[in-house]
C-alpha cells in the first residue's frame, strides 16, 4: 500500500514508519523541516519526503494515489493559548487535502476520553477526532493512555523520579488510576487496523491488561530496576506546585509538566471492545513493557524519544532557520588545535554530553544546568537519545543539534538554555585541525553583560574541552 504518514519525526511516527517499511509498504512522509529526516529511513527506496506545514499547507504537495494515511500530529509541550484552535486547524487542513486524494482510510492515534472531565489536551484530541470525520474516507481511531517504551515521555519521567529519589513526597494525583500500554503493542494495533474494513469509521480504546495508579507504576518500575523506594502522597500540593515538583525532579519542560499534571488528575481507563478479534494483539503487562524498554536502552538502540521533539525545548520554528551562524553583532570564541587521530577526535565529538559529560570541568556545566533549570530552562537532565550517535533535531543536554555530518566532520549545536540572546557551539575538522567555535548574539544590554560575565570561564572550560577532544587519555 502507498501510505501517507504525518509527524514523521515524532516519537510514534518514527517507529511506525520503520515498521511499515519492514512490511514492504511505500511511504510518503510529511515533515516540516527537511533537515530533520530520520537517518534510518532517509535513503530507504520505498520512502519519499514532502515538506509541509499543516497550519499553512499547499494542496499540490499531497499525492493523489495514496491508499491510507496516519494522522499523528500532536504536541503535549506547546504553550500556545490557542492550542485547541491550532490543533483543529491542522486537522482540518489535513482532512481537506486528503479528501482530494484516493485515500480510503485515515488512522488517528488519540487519547482515551471516556471521562466526563477531560484535560485540555484530551479535549483537543477528541476535537481533532471529530474534525477528521469525513464522507470521502473511513476514519479509524485508536485511543491510548500512558504509553510505556524507551524514550516515551511517561517512561522517561517515571525513570527520572524512581532512579533519583529513594524517598518521595508526592502530589495526590499519584493515586489516580490508569491503564498503561507498551509501545510495541501500540505499533501492532496501528499496523493491524490498516486496511481492515470491519474497523472503518470506528473508535477503539487500546490498553494494557492492568489498572494501576501512578504510585503503583513507580513502585513496579523500581522493582524491575532492583530499587527500594518509599512514596508518601500529600493532598496539599496544588496543580501549580505539582507542576513545579515534576519540572524540577525530572527532565521535562515546565510546559509539558503542566500539561501532564492537568492530565494525570483524571483517570484513564479503557472501555472494553472487540478489537482483539480483528487485530491479533495480546497487550503485555506493565513490568514486561518496562523490561523491554530497558533492553533497548542497554543496547543503545532507542529509536525515538519525546525529547527529540523541538517543542521539548525553546524552538517554535524550523531548525534550518538557525543553521546559518550569524557574524554581524556577535561575540565569538574561536580555538583550534592540530589533531593526531581524526577518528578518535570525531568519536569524542559525537559522544559529547549526556552521561559522557563535557570532558573538561563537567561540574561547571552541571552548575550551569542547575541555574538554567532554576530559571525555567531545560537544564542538563534531557541528556542525549544515543550515547554515540547524533542527528539533526536531537537534544544534547541544554543544546539542540542543528547539523551532525561526520563526512563533513562538522557538528553544530544551538543553545536551548536560558540566555539573553542566541548561542551556537560548533566543532569542525579541516585539514587535520579541529576548530571549536562559540558564537553568541546578545539581546540588549543584558546579553552583553552576560557575555562578559561568563568570558573568564571560557579560558579554561573551552580550552580544556578542546584539549580533551584531541589528546588521547
Amino acid at each position: 500500500m502507498k501510505i501517507l504518514i504525518t509527524g514523521t519525526t515524532g516519537y510514534i511516527a518514527k517507529r511506525l514508519a520503520l515498521k511499515l517499511l519492514d512490511e514492504d509498504h511505500e511511504l510518503v512522509c510529511c515533515v516540516r523541516d527537511l533537515n530533520r529526516i530520520p537517518d534510518e529511513i532517509e535513503n530507504h527506496p520505498k520512502a519519499s519526503f514532502i515538506k509541509i506545514d499543516f497550519l499553512e499547507p499547499r494542496a499540490d504537495l499531497i499525492p493523489k494515489d495514496i491508499d491510507a494515511a496516519y494522522y499523528l500530529i500532536h504536541s503535549m509541550a506547546t504553550s500556545s493559548e490557542d492550542f485547541e484552535l491550532l490543533e483543529k486547524t491542522c486537522a482540518l487542513n489535513f482532512k481537506t487535502l486528503v479528501e482530494e486524494s484516493e485515500c480510503k482510510q485515515v488512522i488517528y492515534l488519540s487519547g482515551i476520553v471516556n471521562d466526563s472531565s477531560l484535560s485540555k489536551h484530551l479535549q483537543s484530541r477528541y476535537l481533532v477526532e471529530q474534525t477528521l470525520h469525513s464522507d470521502a474516507y473511513a476514519l479509524t481511531t485508536l485511543r491510548a493512555g500512558i504509553i510505556v517504551g524507551s524514550g516515551s515521555a511517561s517512561f522517561e519521567i517515571i525513570r527520572d523520579i524512581v532512579e533519583k529519589l529513594p524517598v518521595m513526597i508526592t502530589p495526590k494525583w499519584l493515586n489516580t488510576k490508569s491503564q498503561p500500554i507498551g509501545i510495541r503493542d501500540v505499533l501492532s494495533y496501528l499496523t493491524g487496523v490498516l486496511g481492515t474494513t470491519k474497523l472503518y469509521n470506528k473508535s477503539y480504546d487500546i490498553f494494557g491488561p492492568e489498572i494501576l495508579t501512578y504510585k503503583e507504576m513507580l513502585l513496579q518500575f523500581a522493582e524491575v530496576r532492583g530499587l527500594k523506594r518509599y512514596i508518601f502522597t500529600l493532598p496539599i500540593l496544588t496543580p501549580k506546585l505539582s507542576s513545579y515538583w515534576l519540572y524540577f525532579v525530572t527532565s521535562t519542560s515546565y510546559n509539558l509538566a503542566r500539561a501532564l499534571v492537568d492530565s494525570m488528575k483524571i483517570e484513564v481507563i479503557g472501555t472494553e471492545s472487540d478489537i482483539n478479534t480483528h487485530v491479533d494483539v495480546q497487550p503485555m503487562p506493565y513490568k514486561k513493557a518496562v523490561q523491554l524498554a530497558f533492553q533497548k536502552i542497554q543496547q543503545n538502540s532507542v529509536v525515538s524519544s519525546w525529547k527529540d521533539a523541538v517543542s521539548s525545548g525553546v524552538f517554535n520554528d524550523q531548525l534550518s532557520k538557525h543553521i546559518e551562524v550569524p557574524t554581524f553583532g556577535c561575540f565569538k570564541d574561536v580555538r583550534s588545535k592540530t589533531i593526531t587521530d581524526e577518528n578518535y577526535t570525531l568519536n569524542r565529538i559525537w559522544s559529547i554530553g549526556g552521561k559522557n559529560g563535557w570532558y573538561s570541568y563537567t561540574w561547571l556545566w552541571k552548575i550551569r544546568g542547575y541555574v538554567d533549570k532554576l530559571f525555567g530552562g531545560v537544564g542538563l537532565r534531557r541528556g542525549r537519545t544515543h550515547d554515540s550517535y547524533l542527528e539533526p533535531g536531537d537534544p544534547l543536554d541544554f543544546w539542540r543539534v542543528l547539523l551532525a555530518d561526520k563526512k563533513e566532520k562538522r557538528l553544530l549545536l544551538f543553545a536551548e538554555m536560558k540566555v539573553p540572546g542566541e548561542a551556537w557551539l560548533e566543532f569542525k575538522i579541516v585539514k587535520n585541525k579541529l576548530y571549536q567555535r562559540a558564537v553568541f548574539r546578545p539581546k540588549g544590554i543584558w546579553g552583553r553583560l552576560y557575555w562578559y560575565l561568563v568570558l573568564p570561564f571560557h579560558a579554561f572550560v573551552f580550552n580544556g574541552m578542546l584539549n580533551a577532544l584531541v589528546d588521547k587519555e
